[in-house]
């Protein structure tokens, strides 16, 4: 058979009946027109059920085993595929007919890996309506695909093999321990590593990939491992890696914002291991040397700096762990922040924050600075669009509740440095929100601090109108002729 056109099955021949009896249901004359009437009409669920009391499945399985031309294959995939989603009767028939290892065969057949990537999407679609029927049918793709057959699908390196590929692993790991720790064996993180660099360079359509990490990074904490397993691959071979012990690889970000998207996605869902917080903090340190040399970004993330991306989303991430405690009020998120406190969060991100050049309207603002755009030789620019916000928002979180927070804030000076962050700013999206929650959050039951606010004394400040707004007043310290807010309330 080739062409599409209608040749013998020498393989094993399709009987005259059967043949008859698809002709019949599909009002057609040949294999192909057949096959392609049945696939429209097999997209309603009725007429799923009529074909499962027909019996046709066990006829297109002995098409797929004669074997067929890639054109009869794909339509018999697709057929497949409809006949499938949700109809018991035929998900049973394909698994007594041997049809896992039909399908299997057919996806890995060297003329089809290498011609039609979407033959091969086609068939794992397959596999992942057949996976939905129960543990049985999962048990029988996972026995005939992990972990070899896997790997040959994920280094094909398309996103539209490697969606349905993912829903096939995650489908068959559901509820299943054993098959999601062999994922995270020496043959399983081969089959990640690709997956990820697939998703890394080609992206994806469907959120498979998503539950798929979330289960492995976060809820079995094997972000670590993965991490380290992505680290160089996008270096040529040949060239020294040892050169680039600072650096990290491209998939090494793209994963870190997966994760971050997750994340910020379920907050209060995802429960953050003490090992994955701790680690995504250590992420955060050695990402923070490439401020040295920053530049003021042009983007949000991602920036298109390998370097920079890890920075922003180590940085959202911690962000959005710290959020979890104050969502859901757990005792294990608050000793994940505790434990991260513990390690001087706060102290390092307020070096971060006041070696920043002062928001936009600040710089602006500054009518006697020596400097014209108000910021001192050593400030730093923000990396990516939205960095300040995202140093603010953690701060704010951190601080929610915690009165010993709010103290540390206090004792460092901090409290002009968060009333600095309640401004607009074009390179910080969202900036004078997060700046005002968290000073709120700093405030909160907290005389102190409140007093101190209230104390603060007007010296020659600089009127913007969006500053003023919210009483206050811009501020030229005349030693060190940066920038910070004052309180205007008492004038």
């Amino acid at each position: 058979m080739g062409g599409g056109t209608d040749a013998p099955f020498s393989n094993h021949p399709i009987s005259q009946q059967s043949l008859n009896s698809l002709f019949d249901l599909s009002n057609s004359t040949t294999l192909q027109t057949s096959l392609e009437t049945l696939i429209e009409s097999s997209k309603s669920t009725s007429n799923r059920s009529l074909y499962a009391c027909k019996k046709i499945l066990p006829t297109i399985l002995t098409v797929l085993h004669s074997p067929p031309s890639l054109h009869i294959l794909s339509l018999c995939f697709k057929l497949l595929r409809n006949l499938c989603a949700g109809e018991i009767l035929n998900q049973n028939m394909f698994l007594e007919n041997d049809g896992v290892f039909i399908v299997v065969s057919s996806i890995l057949r060297s003329e089809v890996v290498g011609s039609d990537y979407m033959l091969v999407r086609w068939g794992l679609q397959v596999l992942a309506n057949v996976c939905l029927a129960g543990k049985e049918h999962q048990k029988a793709v996972w026995d005939e695909m992990f972990p070899v057959g896997f790997l040959s699908v994920a280094r094909i390196g398309k996103k539209e093999v490697n969606d349905p590929l993912c829903m096939v692993i995650y489908t068959c790991c559901d509820g299943n321990d054993q098959w999601f720790s062999e994922v995270c064996s020496d043959g399983g993180w081969n089959v990640l590593v690709e997956i990820v660099r697939t998703a890394s360079s080609a992206s994806f359509g469907e959120d498979w990939i998503k539950l798929l990490l979330s289960r492995i990074c976060l809820e079995d904490s094997q972000l670590r491992v993965l991490f380290s397993k992505l680290r160089f691959m996008d270096i040529p071979d040949g060239e020294d890696t040892k050169t680039k012990d600072d650096q990290f690889s491209s998939e090494q970000a793209f994963l870190l914002q997966i994760i971050s998207d997750i994340l910020n996605e379920r907050i209060g869902d995802v429960t953050i291991s003490l090992e994955v917080a701790s680690f995504v903090y250590g992420i955060f340190k050695k990402s923070i040397g490439v401020l040295e040399h920053a530049v003021r970004g042009k983007s949000g993330l991602p920036s298109g700096i390998t370097d920079v991306d890890v920075l922003g989303y180590s940085l959202t991430m911690l962000r959005d762990i710290c959020a979890h405690d104050s969502v859901r009020g757990n005792s294990e998120d608050t000793e994940v922040v505790d434990m991260l406190l513990s390690y001087g969060l706060i102290e390092l991100v307020f070096i971060l924050l006041g070696d920043l050049e002062p928001p936009t309207i600040i710089r602006k603002g500054m009518k006697h600075s020596e400097n014209p755009d108000g910021a001192s030789s050593s400030s730093k620019p923000c990396p990516y669009k939205g960095f300040r916000r995202d140093i603010v928002a953690l701060i704010g979180n951190c601080v929610y509740r915690r009165k010993h927070v709010q103290d540390e804030i206090r004792s460092r000076n901090g409290i002009l440095l968060l009333l600095q962050q309640c401004v607009t700013d074009e390179d910080n999206p969202y900036l004078r929100e997060w700046g005002i929650w968290c000073v709120r959050n700093m405030l909160e039951g907290n005389e102190e601090n409140q007093k101190e606010i209230s104390e603060l004394q007007l010296q020659g400040s600089a009127d913007v109108p969006e500053i003023s707004a919210l009483g206050l007043r811009v501020e030229v310290d005349q030693k060190t002729r940066r920038a910070k807010l004052v309180n205007v309330s008492g004038n």
